[in-house]
């Protein structure tokens, strides 16, 4: 019997999942990777509900516990950096700002590309620049490298996926949430507590500051834009023209700001992405499908966006191993996954510009709120308010699994 030769673009988070799922039925996986090298760095990122199981039916949810950033909570601050309203961590798999489970993006990535060393090949500094489907395989072209023939080819490769638009050249459809997200690591100091500490302030500007296990802390520097609505995700600035851009916008602003701003030369990891969600009409075309963000983004302010990867990785593989054809496995595939990721990106009203307030009139309401939801009579009403739908599927189990 033939071993399928799966292609998958992007190694964070949905890439190594499928490969690590596709591997335990024995398919042959490679992972393909603009970036030079494996990305240590990121954000923290939360696991929750149905990818919690999938993690515990993967043997790696004890790797993942340990790799936790050992986050209490997310405080919400005022300008001198007193607490308004503190929401402990949730000892649910799905309530609270803070999940039980929460993990470095690049820490996570490692344990799904540890699991599969030895069985899956990762390919660093490259990327796919044409796509060839003639019904029995994909011959792929590479930026680096000589054309190869896969039985199948995934594009998790993010909200602005090329794969995508190879395959499926014009069909999805961004939808600008009017936000804006740099991210940074700095050290840490006196003033860093084991809580997510969030700052508000006028203008549609928020800082947080937030542990990892790494010795440092992780910063962020939010703004409201212009752009909210359908159509495309405003495309990035240079990285030079973006910190030039925050020190105009963020300088003088109380609390961690202009702390965070004298870091921007000597982070090695200044990221930063404007926010939005992607809405695709079809996940497979042929031989070629997507998956994680670049088939459904729902946006960091959904809290679902790892979750949506690790169940997404399961239920395709799991497809692809339980049927003959793969037509069929993209068919149950998307019936399973869709409803889950509608759910996710149907945000709250408001969300995001509301943790976000403009005037000084709604920095007020806004913490006056907070005070309100923090009491302890309403904490819990609080912790829902930051409860995404991350149990809202029946996930399969998939009997076939060695």
């Amino acid at each position: 019997m033939t071993v399928p030769r799966v292609l998958i673009s992007g190694a964070s988070i949905a890439g190594p999942g499928l490969a690590f799922w596709l591997n335990r039925y024995g398919w042959e996986t490679t992972v393909i990777e603009r970036a030079p090298a494996f990305r240590d760095g990121g954000q923290n990122i939360d696991v929750r509900g149905a990818a919690r199981e999938v993690l515990r039916r993967a043997g790696l949810e004890d790797a993942t516990r340990e790799a936790t950033t050992g986050e209490r909570g997310t405080r919400f601050v005022g300008d001198a950096g007193e607490t308004i309203a503190e929401f402990p961590v949730s000892d649910s798999e799905t309530d609270g700002a803070t999940a039980e489970v929460e993990i470095l993006r690049g820490d996570l990535a490692r344990i799904f590309i540890d699991a599969t060393d030895g069985t899956t090949t990762y390919r660093y500094g490259d990327h796919i620049t044409a796509l060839d489907d003639d019904g029995e395989r994909v011959l792929v072209s590479f930026a680096h490298g000589a054309d190869e023939a896969f039985d199948l080819v995934i594009a998790a490769d993010g909200i602005r996926s090329s794969t995508r638009e190879l395959a499926f050249p014009g069909e999805a459809v961004t939808r600008s949430l009017g936000l804006e997200m740099t991210y940074l690591t700095i050290p840490r100091d006196d003033a860093d507590v084991p809580w997510w500490q969030w700052y508000s302030g006028v203008g549609g500007r928020s800082v947080t500051l937030r542990p990892d296990r790494h010795g440092t802390t992780r910063a962020v520097l939010t703004e409201v834009t212009s752009d909210r609505g359908d159509g495309v995700v405003p495309a990035r600035r240079d990285l030079d023209a973006q910190r030039r851009h925050l020190r105009n916008r963020f300088v003088g602003l109380p609390w961690q700001a202009n702390r965070i701003l004298g870091h921007l030369d000597d982070s090695d990891d200044v990221y930063y992405e404007s926010i939005g969600q992607v809405r695709t009409p079809r996940w497979a075309s042929g031989r070629v499908a997507l998956l994680g963000d670049a088939a459904w983004c729902a946006s960091p302010v959904s809290g679902m966006g790892t979750s949506l990867s690790i169940v997404g990785a399961y239920v395709l593989a799991g497809e692809l191993a339980a049927h003959v054809h793969h037509r069929d496995a993209f068919r149950g595939y998307e019936r399973i996954m869709r409803p889950y990721v509608e759910q996710a990106q149907s945000l709250p009203p408001g969300t995001p510009q509301l943790a976000n307030p403009t005037s000084k009139a709604g920095v007020a309401a806004f913490r006056t709120a907070l005070r309100v939801a923090g009491s302890k009579p309403a904490k819990l009403v609080g912790a829902q308010l930051f409860s995404p739908p991350a149990d809202k599927i029946d996930l399969p189990e998939y009997e076939h699994l060695a």
